[in-house]
């Protein structure tokens, strides 16, 4: 009996979620490309780009991105 079916189903749900975290970001902060959006890797990488994107300071920044990810993390 294979694996591949299991991990192939693993893979996809997590591309989804990766998905779906991207899009909330991107609709939160509208100012990021796509290209961004994909290259972003870390919570902190996140965070290190709103300031400066929108100029705000890193503990806003942080509150905010906490707030949005609410426990999910860029690299699921």
């Amino acid at each position: 009996m294979s694996n591949a079916p299991a991990t192939n189903h693993a893979a996809r749900s997590q591309d989804s979620d990766r998905n779906d975290v991207l899009n909330s970001i991107g609709a939160k902060w509208s100012k990021f490309s796509k290209q961004e959006l994909s290259d972003l890797k870390t919570n902190d990488e996140l965070i290190t780009q709103v300031v400066a994107k929108y100029g705000v300071e890193k503990v806003a920044a942080q509150r905010d991105v906490d707030a949005l990810m609410n426990g999910r993390n860029l690299t699921a």
